[in-house]
């Protein structure tokens, strides 16, 4: 990762060659979208645009061909390392992240919304067996009501994964930052991610309570969850750092997370919400704070 980097740092040249190639080959376009957040955060907008308007080519072909993430995710790094850039802050990514899941949720309803309605469809048919008897048992209007949120719903969780997959990518090019920069710079900085109780509740509220608003609201559920989740995760590592646990403990959460996804994910985001009011990292004893700039 180091070398690949380095490769991408040495000159616009480059840096070009890897996004392009990157961009262009089946499922890595996510190497070169982080690439680009490195070049963006490393030199600013203008440089990275000069490298980026040429992984269009790649990544309109694959839109042709009924493939979206290569150009939204590609994108949607780039906005957030903007973000990340200007403000130095990991909860304004964070947020920013929300609003980018909504013009995800816009493009993919407007482009693959029929697409979307087809499978919402074909998931309803299949509830009585998902649900057994508890679907047997629910009334008309119960099951009307959730035949309606399905396709909100399927958008949002499409959404959410170009949302995650898009602030993976902006992790990963500010990793690479600090690798080369300001090493050790970006552990101290993830690790200390910790998001306001105001926003914090807000998110869980929109989490819970918003499909019951509104219809189309639901699509905004999955999405509120993805910052919670990664503030979590944040809080997992800095109770593992300032503990001097070993490795043991992270990979076992990522290994529960991809084997349990329904039972961690919910949990991480309960994490975050009561972290953010309670501060355990602080309670422990903060770590001395470092560099937040990913380069010192």
């Amino acid at each position: 990762m180091r070398a690949l980097a380095d490769f991408v740092m040495r000159g616009r040249l480059q840096a070009t060659l890897a996004v392009v190639v990157a961009a262009a080959l089946p499922m890595l376009f996510w190497v070169g979208a982080a690439a680009g957040a490195l070049v963006l955060l490393r030199r600013g907008l203008s440089d990275a645009l000069g490298v980026v308007l040429w992984a269009l080519l790649p990544t309109l072909l694959w839109w042709h061909f009924g493939e979206p993430r290569p150009l939204l995710v590609l994108f949607g790094s780039l906005a957030l390392a903007v973000v990340l850039r200007a403000s130095v802050s990991w909860t304004r990514v964070l947020l920013a992240s929300v609003v980018l899941g909504v013009l995800y949720g816009v493009v993919i309803d407007a482009v693959f919304g029929e697409t979307v309605e087809r499978n919402a469809a074909e998931l309803l048919e299949l509830m009585p067996q998902m649900l057994g008897d508890a679907y047997q048992q629910m009334g008309a209007d119960d099951r009307a009501r959730i035949g309606a949120l399905l396709a909100p719903v399927l958008t949002g969780l499409m959404a959410a994964l170009l949302q995650l997959l898009s602030l993976l990518c902006l992790l990963l090019g500010r990793y690479w930052q600090a690798l080369l920069y300001n090493p050790g710079g970006f552990g101290r900085e993830f690790r200390a991610i910790r998001l306001p109780a105001p926003l914090a509740v807000t998110l869980l509220v929109g989490v819970f309570l918003l499909p019951g608003l509104g219809i189309e609201l639901a699509m905004l559920t999955p999405l509120c969850s993805v910052p919670l989740a990664f503030a979590g995760a944040a809080l997992v590592h800095g109770l593992v750092a300032q503990q001097r646990l070993g490795r043991f403990w992270l990979v076992g959460m990522y290994v529960s997370l991809l084997l349990f996804m329904q039972l961690v994910y919910p949990l991480l985001v309960v994490l975050a919400v009561v972290d953010s009011l309670f501060d355990f990292r602080g309670r422990a004893g903060r770590d001395a704070p470092g560099p937040t700039d990913g380069e010192g």
